[in-house]
Parts: structure tokens; C-alpha cells; sequence
């Protein structure tokens, strides 16, 4: 199956998904925090069976703050945090994940060229099981489900708003696609629906479903920089979903 990493690369645009624990998981898997079934890269067979690509792409977390440090941040960056750091109740604490984000976001602030043109997404992967009265949109045979949160972090996001349209976590592909003028992942998968159509007085229900958005409304650019990223060219430079 094809992943977002197979249309990254056949366009050139580079690309890392930094795990925590992952130096450990290599060496001695039953003793690192590192989460083997929320990497979905590790489970595509192109990138696992190229040796250089799993060492140019799969790193961990001493790699990205080192990228943030130096300025080498690919232009899109996936981070997931440890078993110890992700929130989960089973066995970490959510005040410990945001301790994780708020390192990173603060590690990137303080490099004002990365911050100047980086754009960071930060999401979760399930609502542990809470009851949200929210709209869901059967956008196809697998769902969707209850809202979760989702903060855009960026020098050009719209700060102390919520924006209403209807997004899910495919979204985040749908943002690398428009951002570089790129293709659809498959001509079946879910970055295929439209961005939604949503009435004033009902948001979140598109009109148009199954629709989900590509996150653009969340930022604000000048034009000239709105223009340059819908043409591929500038925007958000650095994408980091955590």
C-alpha cells in the first residue's frame, strides 16, 4: 500500500518521522518506549526493505531536536512521542506529553528562520473513549468518529479562533498536497474528497459530503505567500503532526 512517504519522495520533497525510543527499538525492541504500531512507514515494505531510505527517514527524537538546532529540518516532519510521553492513561500522563510539544515548539521559536516559515500541527490519535455530542460524518466504510483535538502553531495561523470546517487526521495529507501541488496518495484513498461546504448555522456539516478539509483555513497568509503555497513554492516549510 502507498503512503504519503512514496508521493514525497518520487517528488523530492524531503521527509522524517522521528519516534521516540527508536535507537533503542532497533537494538533491544522489549525495552523501548518506542511505538512500533503508530509509525505507519514501518509497515510499508518499499521503505522497510531499503536500508538507506529507513536510515535517511525512521530517526529519533535526539535527531529532531538536532535538525531544529541546526536548521536541517526536512520540509515535512512527523513526531510521535515515547509510550512514557504520549498521554495515554495506561501509561503516561497528558501534562507529560505537553511538556513534549512545548519543548519542540519552543526549540523551534527559538531559530527565527525555521519559525518563520514552519507550521506545526498538533493532534492526537483517539479521544480515549470520552463521549463528544459533535457531528460525524460517515465519510466512508470506515467511518469517521468523535472529534479530537487538533492546534495549529505558525506564524500565520489565525490565534484565539476555532475553525469550523470539518477535518479529520487525513487532513494533514491533504495540507502536504495542496502545499506542494501534489498528487493523491491512490485514486481511492481518503485525501481524494473535496475540502467541505459548510452552512453558518450548521458547522462542521458539509454540504457537499463526504467532504474533509486540508487545514488552509486555519492560517492566514499574506497574499503573495497564500499564492506562492497554493502554487507549491512557500507556505508552510516545515510540517511537524505530533
Amino acid at each position: 500500500m502507498r503512503t504519503i512517504a512514496d508521493t514525497l519522495l518520487e517528488n523530492n520533497i524531503s521527509w522524517k518521522y522521528y519516534g521516540e525510543g527508536w535507537k533503542t527499538f532497533v537494538t533491544h525492541p522489549s525495552t523501548s518506549v518506542y511505538c512500533n504500531i503508530c509509525n505507519p512507514f514501518l509497515y510499508e515494505t518499499a521503505i522497510m526493505s531499503n536500508p538507506t531510505l529507513v536510515a535517511a527517514h525512521l530517526q529519533d527524537t535526539p535527531n529532531l531536536y538536532s535538525d531544529i538546532a541546526h536548521g536541517t529540518l526536512p520540509a515535512v516532519s512527523f513526531v510521535k512521542p515515547g509510550g512514557l510521553l504520549d498521554g495515554h492513561p495506561s501509561s503516561s500522563k497528558f501534562g507529560l506529553y505537553e511538556g513534549f510539544v512545548h519543548k519542540i515548539i519552543d526549540s523551534v521559536q527559538a531559530n527565527p528562520a525555521l519559525w518563520a516559515s514552519t507550521a506545526i500541527f498538533i493532534t492526537t490519535d483517539e479521544g480515549g473513549g470520552y463521549y463528544d455530542s459533535g457531528y460525524i460524518q460517515p465519510v466512508d466504510f470506515f467511518g469517521d468518529g468523535p472529534r479530537i483535538p487538533l492546534i495549529v502553531v505558525s506564524p500565520y495561523s489565525r490565534g484565539g479562533r476555532v475553525v469550523h470546517d470539518y477535518s479529520d487526521h487525513v487532513s494533514l495529507v491533504k495540507f502536504i498536497e495542496r502545499n506542494w501541488s501534489l498528487g493523491h496518495i491512490t485514486s481511492r484513498s481518503r485525501d481524494n474528497l473535496p475540502n467541505p461546504v459548510e452552512l453558518p448555522a450548521s458547522p462542521y456539516v458539509p454540504t457537499n459530503a463526504p467532504a474533509i478539509g486540508d487545514l488552509f483555513s486555519a492560517f492566514q497568509f499574506p497574499p503573495a505567500k497564500q499564492s506562492a503555497a497554493d502554487n507549491g513554492n512557500e507556505g508552510a516549510a516545515g510540517m511537524l503532526p505530533f
